[in-house]
């Protein structure tokens, strides 16, 4: 498997991750405040992926004069990465975690999913260039989004302060992708995976300290952050750094929507929720467009360095 179909499958991994997870960030609510769960999850990814940094540390073979030149000279471009992204996942958590206290998850779901469009507009102020054909297939991912995730919803396209959130929430989801795209191939992707977590999880946790309080009763939420720290953070937020080092951002979004399919059928499943037909018509819609961007020539239009190294702003 080459690097962009290595890359494409773990971001499959980490949707199918984020989508069978947003069950356990609910109930984890239920017990401690949004901003003390984000603090108390990402901490948990930051002890995981900073546990696999030492355990690889451990089997390498100790490097050489001029690798160790070369990581040094890396330090700051991965804490500056870090930092940067860090305080995006931030308030990317946080502006999620707020938003579906208010407003219904389908709701939640299409307008999350905006950030498909706002990926690839962001990228053009960033020197990228996005084929036409993969423009077509952001247009049929974000309809298949609407049919799956506002099946019968009626007048549910109105803005209440939920939903302004969870738009703020795919502008930041955006900023987060094109960050991490810059970042992911110039630095060491788990080491930056580590950082980001432990940016995000102080920055929660001291702003849960002085807007929520925390007390115990937080301890109750003990499976849904095992859950959500171990694999939705320590695992598929690395899975998404790595693999956006070889996959342009464009068709990354395409791949991460992937998570609001997942999700539907991880309620099929496990919460006897059965799709509707215009909902299964939507997952089915949106994995076409997936399969389509996947395609030669369609995933990513300019020169073959653009092509092939996933990063933003390079021409």
């Amino acid at each position: 498997m080459g690097g962009k179909g290595l890359g494409s499958a773990m971001l499959m991994v980490a949707a199918l991750i984020w989508g069978t997870a947003l069950v356990a960030q609910r109930l984890g609510m239920e017990h401690c405040g949004p901003l003390a769960f984000n603090a108390a999850r990402f901490g948990l990814g930051g002890i995981v992926t900073g546990l696999a940094l030492l355990l690889r540390a451990a089997r390498a073979q100790r490097p050489k004069a001029a690798e160790r030149a070369e990581r040094n000279a890396n330090r700051a471009l991965l804490l500056r990465g870090g930092l940067w992204c860090g305080a995006v996942l931030f308030l990317t958590a946080s502006l999620q975690q707020y938003g579906i206290c208010f407003t219904s998850v389908g709701k939640a779901g299409f307008i999350t999913s905006l950030y498909l469009v706002l990926v690839p507009l962001l990228g053009l102020f960033l020197g990228k260039k996005i084929a036409l054909g993969l423009w077509l297939c952001i247009a049929g991912a974000v309809v298949g989004m609407y049919l799956l995730c506002l099946s019968g919803a009626g007048p549910a396209l109105s803005l209440n302060p939920g939903d302004g959130l969870m738009l703020l929430c795919a502008l930041s989801t955006a900023a987060h992708i094109l960050l991490v795209g810059r970042f992911a191939p110039l630095v060491d992707g788990v080491a930056l995976s580590c950082l980001q977590f432990v940016v995000c999880a102080l920055c929660s946790a001291l702003a849960a300290a002085l807007w929520e309080q925390p007390g115990t009763e937080a301890f109750l939420a003990w499976k849904a952050l095992l859950y959500t720290g171990i694999l939705s953070c320590g695992l598929a937020y690395t899975l998404q750094t790595l693999g956006q080092a070889t996959v342009p951002p464009g068709l990354c979004a395409l791949l991460l929507s992937l998570e609001a399919v997942f999700a539907a059928v991880a309620g099929w499943l496990v919460l006897g929720e059965a799709l509707s037909p215009r909902e299964s018509a939507g997952c089915a819609l949106i994995f076409a467009a997936i399969a389509a961007a996947q395609a030669p020539g369609v995933g990513h239009s300019g020169s073959a360095q653009e092509r092939g190294d996933g990063t933003l702003g390079k021409t």
